[in-house]
């Protein structure tokens, strides 16, 4: 798949995230897509939904609430309000790329698998569309390094709508928690492994009824020194290119053996 051959100052941008319509990261994300063009829109949803991963809204109907010009709120999911976006929206000229943050907080190795804001970009793959996702990386206790992301974003998506891209793909890129003078690289990477151990947590609320919290000791030791966790710990950024297709290629012929 080829990214559109238009100027990229001619492209139909659509922004979207996780953290909700009035994120500060999606209104840096729209200032660096309004800088690249003059034709963005943004659909992000009402509310905060980290961690909804692929989530799809299929049992209740969805509002759609316009905030201003390209503007719109959604009640769902970010992969609800791609579609709506694409699908609805913006039916009569898609965008040709969406960009999709930037998220406050890494999304690394196992984060992908429930990131919202790496689904909204895979939504944009799913449909056609060049897609990449943004993220910050930040530290328990300090402030967002925003400027670090607005920093390298720019040049980032200019360069790589200037790559070609494989069928079904998209780009997750996480900026390390640095200062944007100390930031030593970009680097290219594969999805790593942390070394973890997820935990339960049981307590009791006030009223005396159990309730449990799920999670894992943050831990961004990863099981190799090339993956998108280590090179963002050496204070890099990580740019991962991802595919839609999960199909695991090396048990493909071994299963084909013992199931005929």
């Amino acid at each position: 798949m080829a990214p559109s051959r238009k100027k990229l100052g001619s492209l139909r941008i659509l922004v979207s995230n996780d953290d909700g319509i009035h994120a500060p990261g999606l209104k840096l994300l729209t200032r660096i897509a309004q800088s690249l063009s003059d034709d963005v829109w943004v659909v992000a949803p009402e509310t905060e939904q980290s961690a909804a991963s692929h989530s799809l809204t299929v049992r209740t109907p969805l509002r759609m609430r316009k905030l201003g010009p390209r503007k719109f709120a959604v009640d769902g999911t970010p992969t609800d309000c791609v579609l709506l976006g694409v699908l609805h929206l913006l039916k009569d000229h898609q965008p040709d790329l969406v960009l999709s943050g930037i998220n406050n907080g890494s999304n690394l190795a196992e984060d992908i698998a429930h990131s919202g804001t790496v689904a909204a970009a895979s939504m944009g793959a799913a449909l056609g569309l060049p897609s990449i996702a943004f993220s910050q990386t930040i530290s328990v206790g300090e402030t967002t390094r925003w400027a670090t992301a607005e920093k390298f974003a720019p040049d980032l998506i200019r360069k790589l709508m200037a790559a070609e891209w494989q069928r079904d793909s998209l780009v997750n890129v996480n900026f390390p928690d640095k200062p944007a003078s100390a930031v030593k690289d970009i680097v290219v990477t594969h999805q790593g492994r942390r070394r973890r151990r997820e935990i339960v947590t049981e307590s009791v609320d006030p009223f005396g009824r159990p309730y449990y919290w799920m999670g894992s000791p943050r831990n961004d030791q990863a099981t190799d020194e090339d993956s998108d966790i280590s090179v963002v710990s050496r204070g890099a950024v990580s740019v991962t290119p991802l595919r839609l297709d999960l199909t695991q290629e090396k048990m493909l012929s071994s299963m084909r053996k013992v199931l005929g």
